[in-house]
């Protein structure tokens, strides 16, 4: 007896990217270095974000020391936003960013990004997604127009269903049902 296996399935991750102000000038050369690491940038845009939107963006570092210049740096200038894509995109991004204090990159990690463009803790030139959830939220904050995969499901889902689809399922099948075609089809 032959058993039935399902096709294999390709698992593409994605994860947000930040060039951060003090190294735009660096766009080209960063991109490259992405793009050469097997990364495909789905999309990418070049904005500034104001302070508020800094504390939006970076809200789970409220409260810590470093946070009002952190967010007065990140709206010091322009800045490009990135979705990466790959195979496993998050751990692969935090591997080729290396430590997020460039000081301590440059000793333990020298070939990483932060190292080469990075100066110090604050300024470390790239901003790269912890986890999945953070990933999703912060592509969403960045792109809010992409839908990210995978699709909602559960609430989201149901969400998503109730906004767009049943409306427009519910005006087709009415338009149908009074105009009540001989072939449907």
């Amino acid at each position: 007896m032959q058993m039935l296996m399902p096709e294999p399935q390709i698992f593409v991750e994605k994860t947000l990217a930040l060039i951060k102000p003090d190294v735009i000038d660096k766009e080209e050369e960063i991109e490259d270095i992405i793009l050469r690491s097997g990364f495909l940038i789905v999309q990418k845009r070049k904005l500034q974000l104001s302070p508020e939107q800094c504390s939006n963006f970076y809200a789970d570092q409220y409260g810590k020391m470093f946070f009002p210049n952190l967010t007065a740096y990140m709206s010091s200038g322009p800045l490009v936003a990135m979705v990466l894509a790959r195979h496993c995109a998050i751990s692969y991004w935090k591997e080729l960013l290396g430590p997020s204090n460039s000081i301590k990159a440059r000793e333990t990690h020298p070939d990483s990004l932060r190292a080469i463009y990075g100066t110090d803790d604050l300024r470390n030139a790239l901003h790269g997604s912890h986890s999945f959830s953070s990933a999703e939220r912060e592509i969403r904050f960045m792109f809010p127009e992409v839908i990210v995969e995978p699709i909602p499901a559960r609430q989201g889902a149901m969400d998503y269903l109730n906004l767009y689809v049943n409306p427009t399922l519910l005006a087709g099948l009415t338009a149908l049902c009074k105009e009540k075609p001989a072939d449907p089809m």
